[in-house]
């Protein structure tokens, strides 16, 4: 039941187990409780929880919970960029390329493409047609997001992404688990 698994949760949280804390921070930006939803995460992102950083980077970008500040959401965003999330790593580059810094930007894209972050790949793909990408880099930036997409794929993982499609839940739904 629900409360089995919020109990179950809860013992893992006393545990210190940042992906409980994540999920039950999840559990009360659910119930738009962004006060305790923004703790759990803080703790969590504090043990080294990836989507708890890019989760508080989204809080301090939209101002849940918490007051709107674009330097805090920065350094979320690049602790979760550090540490692999690829479309954190993704929207730093797009941040780059608001200021004007094409060439920063397209360094984030291409790592966020190589571990298999589509809309970057799109993105390397059009500062390619621009010039600003060399053809090998394009290549090694196509090779890379190729081989991060097979190392996801499943029966299992298919069989969810074809129901998430069928409900109207786009792939962003199913990365930031």
């Amino acid at each position: 039941t629900k409360d089995e698994k919020k109990t179950n949760l809860m013992k893992r949280v006393e545990a210190n187990d940042p992906i409980a804390m994540r999920q039950i921070g999840g559990m009360h930006q659910i119930e738009e409780d962004y006060v305790r939803a923004f703790e759990y995460w803080l703790k969590a992102a504090q043990l080294g929880d990836i989507d708890a950083h890019y989760n508080l980077s989204v809080m301090y970008r939209e101002g849940e919970g918490v007051e709107k500040d674009e330097k805090k959401e920065l350094r979320h965003l690049e602790e979760a960029a550090i540490i692999g999330h690829p479309f954190a790593r993704h929207i730093l580059g797009v941040t780059e390329q608001r200021k004007g810094r094409r060439n920063r930007a397209v360094k984030h894209w291409m790592i966020a493409a190589k571990l298999g972050e589509d809309d970057s790949l799109e993105n390397v793909k059009m500062a390619y047609r621009c010039g600003l990408v060399s053809k090998d880099d394009l290549a090694s930036a196509l090779r890379a997001y190729q081989a991060a997409i097979d190392a996801t794929k499943s029966p299992q993982r298919d069989e969810v992404e074809a129901a998430c499609k069928g409900l109207g839940l786009g792939s962003r739904f199913l990365s930031n688990s």
